[in-house]
């Protein structure tokens, strides 16, 4: 008879502040007030009218490929208000729309990224998703997912042994957990005690994968207690909860506390990229049961409930948002390619300025 090895780790329970019809079941989180409230309902909205535009942009030939964001604005907003202007942020391939936004970054910015223009911050180099920006401390991500989760822990170390209050932020999927890079990266920043946060947006899906054939585990998040870090689980429609969550991580890191793998669990309201068929794979009522369960919905009816909006408001922002995103799409459409003699810049170091 073989002998029992012990109870399994308890689950973590899963962080919420805001119900799904807006009640406010926690308190606001702290420091935040009326216009951080206003502005965080504002970039929701300016990610969702981004993804429906460039969706629409493939589709007209405009830009050559898209993987959108729809269903994780909660978690990338709400994450992303949380950072600090000297943090780094180590994104994933495809789906930190929201965090960019909240770091500073602009819809024409964006634009000119897709549309490969000179006016793009990596000037028009990148593969498309694959956006950066070094004013902002935003590293372009690998196609190869999980690879920037190691950077992340090396960064928070460095800031570490210099006394630097930085922290180094790795964003990524359920998919990246299934790579080498993560554990390598968690038991790194576990050892050295890096000022590392590790956020994975779970949207249950690894392209065309399902989370159940990926591990044996309930939740990404109890894989923290394996390398001693706390696993924190968040609804990442809320997106308080999720500021929450992520401002006492950050602090956490800063104060000396260590890392933290922070799990926000969300609904993928898209394909995978422009270039994919999910319906043959995936069951359509879960998209269903995804919009019921919608960031922007959701934080729309919590405001009201506070007093602090109302359906005229939402006509206003959303017509605002949208004259942006279009201004910003035709701007961008209308700059400049890279000069051709600037070909071999930012390849190799190239030295100091007057070198």
């Amino acid at each position: 008879m073989s002998e029992s090895i012990g109870p399994m780790p308890t689950q973590p329970r899963m962080h919420r502040l805001i119900a799904e019809d807006g009640t406010l079941e926690g308190g606001i989180p702290e420091g935040l007030g009326e216009a951080d409230l206003l502005e965080i309902h504002r970039l929701l909205h300016l990610s969702r009218a981004f993804d429906d535009q460039a969706f629409k942009l493939v589709r007209q030939g405009r830009i050559s490929f898209y993987a959108g964001s729809r269903g994780h604005e909660g978690a990338q907003v709400g994450s992303g208000y949380a950072l600090e202007a000297h943090d780094w942020v180590f994104p994933s391939p495809h789906r930190e729309l929201g965090v960019h936004f909240a770091k500073g970054a602009t819809p024409f910015e964006k634009m000119s990224h897709y549309f490969g223009r000179a006016t793009d911050p990596t000037q028009g180099r990148q593969m498309p998703n694959h956006f950066g920006s070094r004013k902002l401390n935003i590293v372009p991500p690998s196609t190869a997912v999980g690879t920037r989760i190691p950077h992340a822990a090396g960064v928070g170390f460095a800031a570490r042994s210099k006394g630097d209050p930085t922290v180094g932020v790795a964003y990524f999927g359920d998919g990246a957990t299934s790579m080498g890079e993560f554990h390598i990266g968690l038991n790194f920043a576990a050892v050295f005690r890096s000022q590392t946060v590790f956020f994975c947006i779970n949207n249950l899906w690894a392209i065309s994968v399902p989370l159940d054939r990926q591990m044996g585990v309930p939740t990404i998040a109890e894989r923290a207690a394996a390398y001693g870090f706390p696993g924190v689980l968040v609804d990442g429609n809320d997106p308080l909860a999720t500021y929450e969550v992520m401002k006492t991580a950050l602090d956490r890191a800063r104060s000396g506390g260590g890392p933290t793998l922070i799990e926000a669990k969300v609904v993928r309201l898209c394909a995978h990229t422009s270039f994919d068929d999910e319906s043959r794979y995936r069951d359509a009522a879960e998209a269903e049961e995804g919009e019921r369960k919608d960031s922007l919905v959701r934080f729309r009816a919590f405001l009201e409930k506070q007093g602090l909006w109302d359906a005229a408001k939402e006509a206003e922002l959303a017509a605002t948002v949208r004259r942006q995103i279009d201004e910003a799409t035709a701007e961008a459409e209308a700059a400049p390619l890279p000069a051709p003699e600037t070909l071999h810049r930012h390849v190799f170091y190239e030295g100091p300025e007057g070198d």
